[in-house]
């Protein structure tokens, strides 16, 4: 049976064609998003029902829990969150009127500010928390055996590993060339 190359979208690897002998690639890279997306919802939606807090505020609370004097640099939780500086503002000032967070100037550099975790912001994150730790459970965890959660844990801390170490996979960020090989996956002319 002969295997056709399966064309990869460009957003994943820029035109490259992936075979089908390396679906197990594709098969990896698509299951992390579709779960990453549904799992996302999901937990959202339980926040928000239980507790009217979405997930990218129960982020930004526990980041602020987490962090020396309940306090961070408005960059620093952008980075922390995931989220634009843009965007880390437009969140800081929905937990400000939630009486949840406060933001401040930064004594030493007039152009910064911190966000500060309130008491109220505290609160919220302790009720909201048991919520969120058991929909983790839930819906990540249980599926998975012990095997699995450690395999997952080692591949997940290798990806990030990578990344931290400015491996965006090739020279200049590239991604990396397209794998080359005979449709059964053995390197060309063995």
């Amino acid at each position: 049976m002969t295997r056709t190359a399966v064309s990869a979208p460009p957003s994943l690897a820029q035109g490259a064609a992936i075979s089908s002998g390396d679906d197990t690639r594709l098969r990896a890279w698509i299951a992390f998003l579709q779960a990453h997306a549904t799992l996302s919802r999901r937990l959202e939606a339980e926040l928000q029902a239980a507790s009217h807090v979405s997930l990218p505020e129960y982020d930004a609370l526990v980041q602020l829990a987490a962090a020396d004097q309940r306090r961070l640099r408005m960059n620093e939780l952008a980075d922390r969150v995931l989220l634009s500086r843009s965007g880390v503002s437009r969140l800081v000032d929905r937990l400000e009127r939630q009486g949840w967070v406060k933001r401040t100037t930064c004594p030493t550099d007039a152009r910064g500010a911190w966000a500060i975790l309130t008491d109220a912001g505290l609160d919220t994150l302790r009720s909201a928390a048991p919520i969120h730790l058991r929909g983790v459970e839930r819906h990540f965890l249980a599926p998975m055996d012990d095997v699995d959660r450690e395999g997952l844990a080692r591949a997940l801390e290798a990806v990030l590993a990578g990344l931290r170490g400015g491996d965006a996979g090739g020279p200049g960020g590239e991604p990396p060339p397209a794998p080359t090989g005979s449709p059964d996956g053995s390197p060309s002319g063995a």
